[in-house]
Protein backbone atom coordinates (compact mmCIF):
# COMPACT_ATOMS: atom_id res chain seq x y z
CA UNK A 1 0.00 0.00 0.00
CA UNK A 2 1.52 3.05 -1.13
CA UNK A 3 2.63 6.17 1.22
CA UNK A 4 0.12 8.66 2.63
CA UNK A 5 0.13 12.66 2.32
CA UNK A 6 -0.85 14.60 5.79
CA UNK A 7 -3.89 15.70 3.49
CA UNK A 8 -4.69 11.79 3.31
CA UNK A 9 -4.37 11.19 7.08
CA UNK A 10 -6.55 14.23 8.10
CA UNK A 11 -9.21 12.80 5.80
CA UNK A 12 -8.77 9.69 7.48
CA UNK A 13 -8.61 10.30 11.20
CA UNK A 14 -11.33 13.26 10.32
CA UNK A 15 -8.82 15.62 11.80
CA UNK A 16 -6.99 19.07 10.36
CA UNK A 17 -3.71 18.82 8.39
CA UNK A 18 -2.46 20.99 10.89
CA UNK A 19 -3.53 18.38 13.65
CA UNK A 20 -1.15 15.37 11.53
CA UNK A 21 2.22 17.66 11.72
CA UNK A 22 1.36 18.59 15.31
CA UNK A 23 1.32 14.68 16.47
CA UNK A 24 4.07 14.34 13.91
CA UNK A 25 6.19 17.00 16.04
CA UNK A 26 4.85 15.27 19.31
CA UNK A 27 6.39 12.23 18.27
CA UNK A 28 2.83 10.48 18.20
CA UNK A 29 2.43 9.43 14.62
CA UNK A 30 5.81 8.72 12.81
CA UNK A 31 6.47 10.09 9.43
CA UNK A 32 9.41 10.63 7.32
CA UNK A 33 10.29 12.62 4.08
CA UNK A 34 10.85 12.69 0.85
CA UNK A 35 13.09 15.76 -0.11
CA UNK A 36 10.68 18.83 1.19
CA UNK A 37 7.60 15.94 1.24
CA UNK A 38 6.17 14.30 4.22
CA UNK A 39 5.28 11.07 3.71
CA UNK A 40 3.09 8.32 6.43
CA UNK A 41 2.92 5.13 6.37
CA UNK A 42 -0.77 2.97 6.35
CA UNK A 43 0.89 0.92 9.51
CA UNK A 44 1.88 3.91 11.39
CA UNK A 45 -1.90 5.92 11.23
CA UNK A 46 -3.01 1.90 12.08
CA UNK A 47 -0.79 1.99 15.00
CA UNK A 48 -2.06 5.75 16.19
CA UNK A 49 -5.30 4.65 16.13
CA UNK A 50 -4.90 1.82 17.99
CA UNK A 51 -3.02 3.48 20.54
CA UNK A 52 -5.43 6.08 20.82
CA UNK A 53 -8.53 3.74 21.47
CA UNK A 54 -6.42 1.24 23.93
CA UNK A 55 -5.65 3.69 27.16
CA UNK A 56 -2.53 4.94 25.62
CA UNK A 57 -2.70 8.24 27.39
CA UNK A 58 -3.15 6.75 31.07
CA UNK A 59 0.50 5.91 32.86
CA UNK A 60 1.26 4.35 36.12
CA UNK A 61 2.88 6.15 39.42
CA UNK A 62 5.54 4.17 41.53
CA UNK A 63 2.47 2.25 43.30
CA UNK A 64 0.87 1.16 40.00
CA UNK A 65 -2.21 3.08 40.29
CA UNK A 66 -3.23 4.02 36.83
CA UNK A 67 -3.34 8.20 36.15
CA UNK A 68 -3.75 10.25 32.79
CA UNK A 69 -1.56 11.91 31.36
CA UNK A 70 -3.28 15.40 30.65
CA UNK A 71 -6.58 16.23 29.29
CA UNK A 72 -7.76 14.00 26.35
CA UNK A 73 -11.00 14.93 24.47
CA UNK A 74 -12.35 11.95 22.93
CA UNK A 75 -14.48 11.94 19.56
CA UNK A 76 -14.11 12.07 16.10
CA UNK A 77 -15.55 15.38 15.11
CA UNK A 78 -13.38 18.04 13.62
CA UNK A 79 -15.27 20.48 16.10
CA UNK A 80 -13.04 18.72 18.74
CA UNK A 81 -9.60 19.21 17.11
CA UNK A 82 -10.42 22.68 17.20
CA UNK A 83 -11.68 22.88 20.75
CA UNK A 84 -8.64 20.90 21.49
CA UNK A 85 -6.30 23.91 19.63
CA UNK A 86 -8.25 26.42 21.83
CA UNK A 87 -7.77 24.58 25.19
CA UNK A 88 -3.72 24.23 23.89
CA UNK A 89 -3.63 28.32 24.40
CA UNK A 90 -4.70 28.43 27.53
CA UNK A 91 -2.66 28.24 30.63
CA UNK A 92 -4.54 24.52 32.07
CA UNK A 93 -1.68 22.98 33.54
CA UNK A 94 -2.09 19.60 31.95
CA UNK A 95 -1.41 18.86 28.13
CA UNK A 96 -4.19 18.09 25.90
CA UNK A 97 -4.72 14.88 23.87
CA UNK A 98 -6.89 13.65 21.18
CA UNK A 99 -8.56 9.86 21.11
CA UNK A 100 -10.72 9.58 18.47
CA UNK A 101 -12.96 6.60 19.54
CA UNK A 102 -16.42 6.56 18.24
CA UNK A 103 -19.31 7.81 20.44
CA UNK A 104 -19.94 4.03 22.46
CA UNK A 105 -16.43 3.66 23.37
CA UNK A 106 -15.43 7.41 24.15
CA UNK A 107 -18.49 7.00 26.87
CA UNK A 108 -16.93 3.72 28.59
CA UNK A 109 -13.64 5.09 28.44
CA UNK A 110 -14.86 8.07 30.15
CA UNK A 111 -16.48 5.70 32.82
CA UNK A 112 -13.32 3.55 33.18
CA UNK A 113 -11.34 6.67 33.87
CA UNK A 114 -9.38 6.65 30.47
CA UNK A 115 -10.70 9.89 29.19
CA UNK A 116 -11.54 12.77 31.23
CA UNK A 117 -13.76 14.29 28.34
CA UNK A 118 -16.08 12.03 25.63
CA UNK A 119 -18.70 13.39 23.08
CA UNK A 120 -21.33 11.55 22.03
CA UNK A 121 -24.23 11.27 19.51
CA UNK A 122 -26.27 7.86 19.48
CA UNK A 123 -29.60 7.75 18.65
CA UNK A 124 -32.13 6.12 20.93
CA UNK A 125 -35.10 4.49 18.36
CA UNK A 126 -37.32 4.00 20.94
CA UNK A 127 -37.39 7.61 22.12
CA UNK A 128 -36.54 9.13 19.48
CA UNK A 129 -33.54 11.16 21.37
CA UNK A 130 -29.60 11.77 21.07
CA UNK A 131 -27.33 10.88 24.18
CA UNK A 132 -29.07 10.81 27.38
CA UNK A 133 -29.82 7.01 27.70
CA UNK A 134 -26.77 6.12 26.42
CA UNK A 135 -24.90 8.15 28.93
CA UNK A 136 -26.96 6.76 31.61
CA UNK A 137 -26.05 3.37 30.95
CA UNK A 138 -22.76 3.44 30.10
CA UNK A 139 -21.65 5.46 32.85
CA UNK A 140 -23.94 4.18 35.60
CA UNK A 141 -23.75 5.61 38.97
CA UNK A 142 -21.34 8.86 38.05
CA UNK A 143 -22.85 11.88 38.03
CA UNK A 144 -22.33 13.89 34.88
CA UNK A 145 -22.20 17.27 33.04
CA UNK A 146 -23.87 17.11 29.38
CA UNK A 147 -22.98 20.15 27.17
CA UNK A 148 -24.52 20.43 24.08
CA UNK A 149 -21.91 20.77 21.17
CA UNK A 150 -23.25 21.27 18.01
CA UNK A 151 -25.94 19.71 15.11
CA UNK A 152 -25.59 18.10 12.17
CA UNK A 153 -27.27 16.08 9.11
CA UNK A 154 -27.06 12.36 8.70
CA UNK A 155 -28.09 10.66 5.79
CA UNK A 156 -27.16 8.57 2.90
CA UNK A 157 -23.93 9.15 0.43
CA UNK A 158 -25.17 7.29 -2.83
CA UNK A 159 -23.91 7.52 -6.52
CA UNK A 160 -23.88 10.60 -8.55
CA UNK A 161 -27.71 10.87 -9.98
CA UNK A 162 -28.64 8.48 -7.71
CA UNK A 163 -29.36 6.54 -10.08
CA UNK A 164 -30.63 3.52 -8.04
CA UNK A 165 -33.45 5.97 -6.94
CA UNK A 166 -32.88 5.90 -2.90
CA UNK A 167 -35.11 7.81 -0.66
CA UNK A 168 -35.24 6.41 3.00
CA UNK A 169 -34.52 3.72 5.62
CA UNK A 170 -36.69 0.98 3.85
CA UNK A 171 -33.97 1.10 1.03
CA UNK A 172 -31.71 -0.79 3.19
CA UNK A 173 -33.37 -3.50 2.63
CA UNK A 174 -34.08 -3.71 -0.93
CA UNK A 175 -31.60 -6.76 -2.57
CA UNK A 176 -29.92 -5.01 -5.16
CA UNK A 177 -28.33 -2.08 -2.80
CA UNK A 178 -25.42 -2.91 -1.56
CA UNK A 179 -24.04 -0.68 1.45
CA UNK A 180 -20.45 -0.07 3.32
CA UNK A 181 -21.18 0.64 7.09
CA UNK A 182 -19.13 2.29 9.77
CA UNK A 183 -17.44 0.05 12.46
CA UNK A 184 -19.19 -0.91 15.80
CA UNK A 185 -19.26 1.65 18.09
CA UNK A 186 -19.65 4.68 16.08
CA UNK A 187 -23.18 7.14 16.00
CA UNK A 188 -24.08 6.12 12.23
CA UNK A 189 -23.39 2.41 13.32
CA UNK A 190 -25.72 3.15 16.25
CA UNK A 191 -28.22 5.14 14.13
CA UNK A 192 -28.12 2.75 11.31
CA UNK A 193 -29.08 -0.63 13.30
CA UNK A 194 -31.42 1.41 15.45
CA UNK A 195 -33.59 2.33 12.12
CA UNK A 196 -33.27 -1.24 10.87
CA UNK A 197 -34.19 -2.12 14.29
CA UNK A 198 -37.78 0.00 13.54
CA UNK A 199 -37.64 -2.12 10.22
CA UNK A 200 -37.67 -5.24 12.08
CA UNK A 201 -34.62 -6.43 9.94
CA UNK A 202 -31.22 -7.93 10.94
CA UNK A 203 -28.07 -6.41 10.20
CA UNK A 204 -27.06 -10.32 8.33
CA UNK A 205 -30.11 -9.18 5.85
CA UNK A 206 -28.59 -6.23 4.95
CA UNK A 207 -26.08 -6.50 1.39
CA UNK A 208 -22.87 -5.60 2.80
CA UNK A 209 -23.51 -5.06 6.14
CA UNK A 210 -20.72 -6.45 7.81
CA UNK A 211 -17.97 -4.62 5.72
CA UNK A 212 -16.68 -1.79 8.04
CA UNK A 213 -14.74 1.24 7.66
CA UNK A 214 -13.94 4.20 10.34
CA UNK A 215 -14.46 6.94 8.93
CA UNK A 216 -16.49 9.34 6.85
CA UNK A 217 -14.73 10.06 4.35
CA UNK A 218 -13.45 6.48 3.83
CA UNK A 219 -17.26 5.91 3.51
CA UNK A 220 -18.20 8.32 0.79
CA UNK A 221 -14.58 7.74 -1.08
CA UNK A 222 -15.74 4.30 -1.25
CA UNK A 223 -19.40 4.62 -2.59
CA UNK A 224 -18.27 6.95 -4.65
CA UNK A 225 -15.50 4.62 -6.37
CA UNK A 226 -16.42 1.39 -6.15
CA UNK A 227 -19.32 -1.19 -6.70
CA UNK A 228 -21.38 0.00 -3.25
CA UNK A 229 -24.93 1.98 -3.69
CA UNK A 230 -24.92 3.54 -0.47
CA UNK A 231 -23.29 4.48 2.90
CA UNK A 232 -24.43 6.80 5.99
CA UNK A 233 -22.30 10.18 7.09
CA UNK A 234 -22.93 13.62 7.42
CA UNK A 235 -23.74 16.30 5.18
CA UNK A 236 -20.32 17.92 6.03
CA UNK A 237 -18.34 15.08 4.04
CA UNK A 238 -20.60 15.09 1.71
CA UNK A 239 -19.31 18.44 0.02
CA UNK A 240 -15.94 17.46 0.02
CA UNK A 241 -15.87 13.89 -1.89
CA UNK A 242 -16.78 14.28 -5.79
CA UNK A 243 -18.89 11.72 -7.40
CA UNK A 244 -21.70 11.12 -5.05
CA UNK A 245 -24.59 12.88 -3.59
CA UNK A 246 -25.98 13.30 -0.14
CA UNK A 247 -29.96 12.59 0.57
CA UNK A 248 -30.61 13.92 3.79
CA UNK A 249 -32.58 11.87 6.52
CA UNK A 250 -31.86 12.81 10.27
CA UNK A 251 -30.74 16.20 12.03
CA UNK A 252 -28.12 14.77 14.94
CA UNK A 253 -27.14 16.21 18.25
CA UNK A 254 -23.36 15.65 19.55
CA UNK A 255 -23.14 16.31 23.22
CA UNK A 256 -19.76 16.62 25.47
CA UNK A 257 -19.99 14.66 28.84
CA UNK A 258 -17.95 14.33 31.72
CA UNK A 259 -17.84 13.89 35.04
CA UNK A 260 -19.51 16.74 37.32
CA UNK A 261 -17.27 16.17 39.72
CA UNK A 262 -14.42 17.92 37.97
CA UNK A 263 -16.91 20.70 36.89
CA UNK A 264 -15.06 23.03 38.74
CA UNK A 265 -11.53 22.07 38.02
CA UNK A 266 -9.74 24.59 35.51
CA UNK A 267 -9.32 22.59 32.17
CA UNK A 268 -13.30 21.78 32.46
CA UNK A 269 -14.25 25.37 33.55
CA UNK A 270 -12.36 26.47 29.92
CA UNK A 271 -13.94 24.06 27.86
CA UNK A 272 -17.32 25.76 29.09
CA UNK A 273 -16.23 29.09 28.75
CA UNK A 274 -14.46 28.47 24.93
CA UNK A 275 -17.76 26.79 23.91
CA UNK A 276 -19.62 29.73 25.01
CA UNK A 277 -17.12 32.47 23.32
CA UNK A 278 -18.42 34.25 19.95
CA UNK A 279 -15.09 33.64 18.65
CA UNK A 280 -15.14 29.45 19.09
CA UNK A 281 -18.91 29.93 17.45
CA UNK A 282 -17.58 32.07 14.54
CA UNK A 283 -14.95 29.39 13.86
CA UNK A 284 -17.24 26.19 13.97
CA UNK A 285 -19.87 28.30 11.92
CA UNK A 286 -16.96 29.30 9.06
CA UNK A 287 -16.52 25.52 8.61
CA UNK A 288 -19.72 24.86 7.39
CA UNK A 289 -22.17 22.15 7.83
CA UNK A 290 -22.85 22.57 11.78
CA UNK A 291 -26.09 24.22 13.50
CA UNK A 292 -24.60 25.83 16.47
CA UNK A 293 -27.69 27.11 18.04
CA UNK A 294 -26.85 26.14 22.02
CA UNK A 295 -23.62 25.77 21.86
CA UNK A 296 -21.94 25.62 25.63
CA UNK A 297 -25.59 24.97 27.02
CA UNK A 298 -25.56 22.75 29.30
CA UNK A 299 -28.29 20.02 29.59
Amino acid sequence: MKSLTPREVADMLKITTNTVYELVKRGELNAYRIGRKMRIEPSDVEEYKRNTSTGSYIEENHNGEEFPKGLVLCGQDLVLDVLARYLETEEIGVPVFRSHQGSYNGLYALYRGDVQVATCHLWDGETGEYNISYIKSLVPGIPTVIIHLVCRTQGFYVKKGNPLGIKGWKDLIRPNIKIINREKGSGVRVLLDEQLKLLGKYGSEINGYERERTSHIEIASIVAREKVDLGVGTEIVAKQVEGIDFIPLQKESIELVFKKEDLNKLPFKKIVEILKSKEFANEIEGIGGYDIRDMGKIL
